[in-house]
């Protein structure tokens, strides 16, 4: 398969991933680690990056509705929690020397610029990091799905999906299952026939409406998201027919 060249991606990172070995909260020692090496790519090379990450090292949205809470409260909640995740990420970033901004699909004028496509398009042109907070600002939506409508809408080449524990797609849960297969390239139809837990299902059909490949890959190794950013051969790859 010949190398893929991407100018704009979308990065999702979970927020476990901000979390670390210690599974909760935000640990700046991790967070400056994955903001070196994004500063480090952004620095040495003309790709546009677009950073969405999740907030369920601090809040799950799902989870407090399972409990009793009200699902939209919860839901809000959860976005509160991806707002301070990508402060925490922004902060780290500039830094790192790399100019930072982040945008929310909430306003709250005094932390973050709201979410407009344009302005977010004209900072990825000047070589701005653009962080992707709250969501989409409404409940029962995923991140997942932020990430897909976000790569849609700024018209990204790739969303790279780093996954922890994971280093791509497989049919079973390989920390149960020793025989895992895993694989090398999928379909969008695979994820959603096989019920692949890659995104759901409407992340999943933005993508494919949208003809927006998803490189699935393992953020636990350093130098993983450079690569995939290149375009090199890792992880799991899904596209269409």
């Amino acid at each position: 398969m010949a190398k893929r060249n991407f100018k704009r991606v979308v990065l999702k990172l979970s927020g476990e991933a901000l979390a670390g070995d210690q599974g909760f909260g935000i640990n700046p020692d991790v967070v400056e680690k994955f903001a070196q090496e994004i500063a480090s790519l952004a620095k040495s090379t003309d790709l546009e990056i677009a950073i969405v990450v999740g907030g369920g090292n601090l809040w799950r949205g799902l989870a407090g509705s399972n409990q009793g809470m009200d699902r939209a409260t919860a839901d809000y909640m959860g976005m509160l929690a991806t707002v301070m995740n990508s402060l925490a990420l922004q902060d780290a970033l500039e830094q790192a020397g790399v100019d930072t901004r982040v945008q929310t699909a909430i306003e709250m004028q005094e932390i973050a610029e709201p979410y407009i496509r344009r302005r977010a398009i004209r900072h990825l042109e000047k070589k701005r990091i653009v962080i992707f907070g709250a969501g989409l600002g409404k409940p029962y939506f995923s991140t997942d799905t932020t990430a897909a409508l976000r790569a849609a809408e700024i018209e990204a080449d790739a969303i790279l999906m780093a996954k922890k524990f994971a280093d791509g797609v497989y049919d079973s849960d390989p920390k149960t299952n020793p025989d895992a297969v895993k694989f090398d390239e999928l379909t969008y139809n695979d994820i959603i026939t096989k019920e692949l837990k890659v995104m759901d299902a409407t992340s999943t059909t933005l993508c494919k409406d949208n003809n927006i490949p998803i490189i699935v890959f393992s953020m636990d190794i350093p130098g993983n998201i450079t690569k995939a950013a290149k375009g090199e051969e890792i992880g799991t790859i899904v596209r269409g027919e």
